[in-house]
């Protein structure tokens, strides 16, 4: 079976193209996407947090997915390279973009919880992790990516992952399921 997906993000090409001149080399693999967007497609009118807009490949993916009750927030911290993702996002009515740090944002935020939270960068997943899954709802969806080790990681980052991981599946609200697939997804439904 052939897993490329075959259904993409009309603006996934130009985002792609400009995190390339960008030099932006840490997009969300397109395997991760379809699965993003599988999992936007059946939450109708959700609420979903992205923390790590990056150029907005995952956003686009997101979007993809979603009906137009959906609502996507995404916080990114570098705003050179999320200037990329608003540039070919920010027409769309479903997405509000924040720039910011997303642990400062996590702390900060006092809203209602979110159907699905999409963590791509460390905060909400190295740092902050209780407080993201916090800000998921009951029965919702939190999905990590980057799990797979890489000749690029950090001499310690493979240790950090473990831990991340056993920390996970010790939780008793969240049911989990480790995908060794793309670049490694932790997907965990909150039970209670």
């Amino acid at each position: 079976m052939d897993d490329t997906p075959n259904q993409l993000p009309s603006t996934l090409p130009t985002l792609r193209a400009k995190a390339v001149e960008a030099g932006f080399t840490m997009s969300s693999e397109d395997r991760t996407g379809s699965f993003l967007a599988a999992l936007a497609a059946g939450r109708p009118g959700a609420r979903i947090l992205e923390l790590g807009t990056g150029t907005g490949e995952g956003a686009a993916w997101l979007l993809s997915g979603m009906d137009r009750a959906s609502r996507l927030t995404t916080v990114e911290l570098d705003p050179g390279v999320q200037a990329i993702a608003r540039e070919q996002l920010d027409a769309d009515p479903r997405v509000t973009f924040v720039t910011g740090d997303g642990g400062t944002w996590l702390e900060e935020f006092d809203g209602p919880p979110f159907d699905l939270v999409f963590a791509d960068t460390w905060p909400g997943k190295f740092t902050h992790l209780d407080r993201a899954l916090e800000l998921v709802a009951p029965g919702g969806t939190y999905l990590i990516d980057d799990l797979l080790p890489k000749p690029d990681w950090p001499q310690d980052h493979e240790a950090s992952v473990a831990r991340l991981l056993a920390e996970l599946d010790e939780r008793k609200d969240f049911r989990c399921v480790r995908l060794a697939w793309a670049s490694g997804l932790l997907m965990a439904v909150r039970t209670t």
